[in-house]
């Protein structure tokens, strides 16, 4: 294994050793392109890290129970599995080379840059997940930043994106650039060709000091457009620039004012931007596609930092001057970059950071002063984004173009003009913002499908699982048997918000009833008449808590995981009329026509609870029949070693592996400890022969027996164990489905030629 890589001795060929972007710095410099000294911490390096600390099982056990969709769950994993790799050691032969390697590079200032074996590829943009560390100087210095930039392959936007791009996370490995650092006067990124449209015009952004105030959408840079043929300045737009960052005392990167004479001044001479752009049609010739390159210059000095494939150009060009004569006499309300394409109408939502995320609804509009990385899990919610800073390669615009939301940036007063609640038009294919709903006119286009992927039949039904009301429409063009698991819980935080017991002593218990209703109905009819299988609510006490007057109904519990949560809450007087909420909106879904919402109960303990809840819901109006199937969640060691005596009372079980393990084991899934170790896996024998008994002992009384959670897509061997013992259904997350479909079909195969062999000796 090579610890370490000179960057001049690798390239594009190399991302599985150097990541995308040590690759394509590699293969510029063999190239004669300006790019400053470097070497290279492989990405084996980072892999014998994982393994020699024994921190890797820790990771991937984490990533697999960790919910991409719960904003909360994954940043808390998140937090996790940074922490175990930031305190854990480089192995001291890995040490002893970087800083060799560091030494020969002049003991200097550098830029510590991550690459990602998955990163800049044709098909996926990896930019601004994984972190980069400037101006870093001295050994201990730079090996901690070593493992920040391995550390920051798990944030909770690159958990995020990875899930939503269908990469898994084992795939993905980390190099980390270390580079001689440019002290920049002014900086910036370069398209080689028009990102959306693909047209041969050199698109520049400039600003003055390091370039991380572009791609972290702290300004609005300069916009240079350069006819990539005659290399003549077509258009110049000059932004003013109140900021920037520069090396500070002690090297440490600083923000400072722009002096007030040159805040307004273009950030570059017109010959600068012309051999720029040169340079930039070199480096797309020499790839042969458009690049998206970050640069820099120093004392008149123009050096090439980054290059990666650009990602996001539409196949067809985006005509749009229809569309400009159409709406010329509505009001217009705001104007900026158009940077990724596509029209939306929507409620106004401004977010001044992170910690605001919960206040963005589907459907709604974006607007802030620029986003971060950390934004990513909300903007996926949002139907349009519309930022006052940033330029076309910031991240809000790199971010939308991925998730194919229509977005504008560099508006320069969005947040000021746009006002909370009001209903606007997102035209990002022009970069206009309208008042209330506007009926943009397009050209006709002929839609093509792809395609339909071939998912063979299979004896064990596949359903999904769903948190989301408004992904049903969505996940419901999937080929499977209907709901597995609806996490009753995203509702009631995204429809309500506040705790039932709150709205019920206010005297207002109708407005927790007609959301849960909204959100049931969206997803029955979108399945019907496929079963939905609805679990009720599962909030444990700090999460209730967390709901809008949730304090003084819920006591502080040393370890809610294990407290008042469930059915224990059902039968409670506490608790008993919210649940009867609960029940109400059930039934008038039901009442409806849409007979295929089922129920199920979780972390059920006893038979007693069992027998209680049901006599409510009898009182309730909801009683099982042919067409009301009462499930429960199989998740506490007592459901099976009791699974004949609650077969006797329910229709079906589903497994909750999470719990299930957890309580079998011992092991709190939360404990980083207990990770480390290897002690939380659905895959111990003693998870795999209480799930055995439980399907032999349901199937005896009649029970259908399920299974959610990932396991079963994560690790084949386990999903041949589920099918081989019998499962009747197997419920995933949508992003694995048709892989997994396939995996039983070529499993349930193999066990009926195992049985043919058998037969015929």
């Amino acid at each position: 294994m090579e610890t370490i890589k000179w960057v001049q001795d690798i390239n594009r060929k190399d991302i599985g050793i150097a990541g995308g972007k040590g690759a394509n710095l590699g293969e510029m410099l063999k190239n004669d392109f300006p790019v400053p000294p470097a070497f290279i911490v492989t990405a084996d390096a980072f892999w014998s890290f994982l393994e020699e600390t024994k921190t890797k099982d820790s990771v991937f056990n984490i990533l697999r129970n960790t919910n991409v969709n719960d904003s909360d769950d994954l940043e808390k994993k998140s937090e996790m599995i940074k922490k175990i790799i930031t305190n854990a050691n480089i192995p001291w032969t890995t040490e002893v080379d970087i800083l060799d390697a560091y030494r020969k590079l002049d003991d200097g200032f550098v830029a510590v840059r991550s690459s990602a074996t998955a990163e800049d590829l044709p098909e996926a943009s990896f930019a601004g997940q994984q972190e980069t560390y400037l101006n870093v100087k001295g050994e201990q210095t730079l090996l901690e930043s070593v493992k920040q930039c391995w550390a920051s392959l798990y944030t909770p936007r690159a958990i995020f994106y990875r899930e939503k791009q269908g990469f898994k996370h084992e795939d993905v490995r980390l190099a980390v650039v270390v580079q001689k650092m440019v002290n920049a006067d002014v900086s910036g990124v370069m398209f080689t060709s028009d990102p959306i449209t693909g047209k041969p015009k050199v698109l520049i952004e400039a600003g003055y000091g390091l370039g991380e105030t572009i791609v972290g959408g702290k300004i609005t840079p300069d916009t240079y457009v350069v006819d990539q043929d005659s290399l003549e300045i077509e258009d110049k737009n000059i932004a003013v620039q109140k900021i920037k960052y520069v090396k500070g005392e002690e090297g440490k990167t600083t923000e400072v004012e722009v002096e007030e004479g040159q805040q307004d001044k273009q950030k570059m001479s017109d010959n600068d931007i012309v051999k720029l752009a040169g340079i930039g049609k070199r480096i797309e010739k020499h790839y042969n596609e458009p690049m998206d390159v970050e640069w820099c210059m120093e004392n008149n000095e123009i050096y090439i930092v980054q290059a990666r494939p650009v990602t996001t150009i539409k196949k067809e060009e985006i005509k749009m001057e229809k569309e400009e004569k159409f709406v010329k006499e509505k009001n217009i309300l705001v104007k900026g970059l158009p940077a990724s394409p596509g029209t939306a109408t929507g409620r106004v939502v401004i977010i001044k950071d992170s910690s605001e995320l919960g206040k963005i609804k589907e459907g709604d509009i974006l607007v802030t002063k620029m986003t971060t990385p950390d934004m990513v899990p909300g903007m996926k919610k949002a139907k349009a984004i519309v930022t006052d800073e940033g330029g076309l390669t910031c991240h809000a615009a790199i971010v939308s173009r991925e998730l194919g939301i229509p977005c504008i940036v560099g508006s320069g007063k969005a947040t000021e003009v746009l006002k909370e609640g009001a209903k606007i038009t997102v035209d990002a294919s022009t970069g206009i913002v309208y008042e209330g709903a506007v009926e943009i006119e397009k050209k006709e286009e002929k839609e093509v499908l792809p395609s339909a992927e071939y998912v063979p039949v299979t004896g064990t039904k596949i359903y999904i699982n769903l948190g989301v009301p408004e992904k049903a429409e969505e996940y419901a063009k999937l080929p499977v048997s209907g709901v597995g698991l609806m996490r009753e819980e995203f509702t009631v935080t995204s429809y309500v918000g506040r705790h039932p017991c709150a709205l019920i002593e206010e005297g207002k218990p109708q407005i927790f009833i007609d959301a849960l209703i909204d959100g049931f109905s969206k997803v029955a009819r979108a399945f019907y008449p496929r079963p939905v299988v609805l679990r009720t609510s599962d909030f444990k006490t700090n999460e209730y808590r967390n709901l809008k007057g949730g304090e003084k109904y819920e006591s502080v519990e040393a370890n809610p995981m294990i407290g008042w949560r469930g059915v224990s809450r059902y039968v409670s007087e506490k608790y008993e009329k919210a649940f009867r909420l609960e029940l109400k909106a059930v039934k008038k879904v039901r009442d409806s026509g849409l007979k295929n919402l089922w129920l199920m109960l979780p972390f059920v303990r006893t038979v007693d609870e069992v027998k209680k809840v049901l006599e409510i819901m009898r009182e309730e109006g909801l009683e099982r029949s042919n067409d009301f199937r009462v499930w429960i969640m199989a998740e506490v060691p007592s459901n099976i070693f009791l699974a004949d005596q609650f077969a006797e009372l329910v229709d079906g079980f589903s497994i909750g592996s999470n719990d299930l393990t957890q309580l079998i084991m011992g092991a709190d899934r939360d404990s980083e400890i207990l990770a480390q170790l290897g002690y939380f896996d659905e895959r111990n024998d003693a998870v795999k022969r209480a799930i055995a008994h439980l399907i032999k002992a349901a199937h005896e009384k009649g029970c259908t027996v399920s299974i959610c959670g990932q396991a079963p897509s994560v690790y084949p061997e386990f999903t041949e164990f589920l099918v081989k013992s019998g499962i009747d259904s197997i419920s995933l997350n949508a992003d694995v489905v048709n892989k997994t479909i396939r995996l039983v079909a070529s499993i349930e195969q193999k066990i009926m030629l195992e049985k043919a062999r058998e037969k015929s000796e």
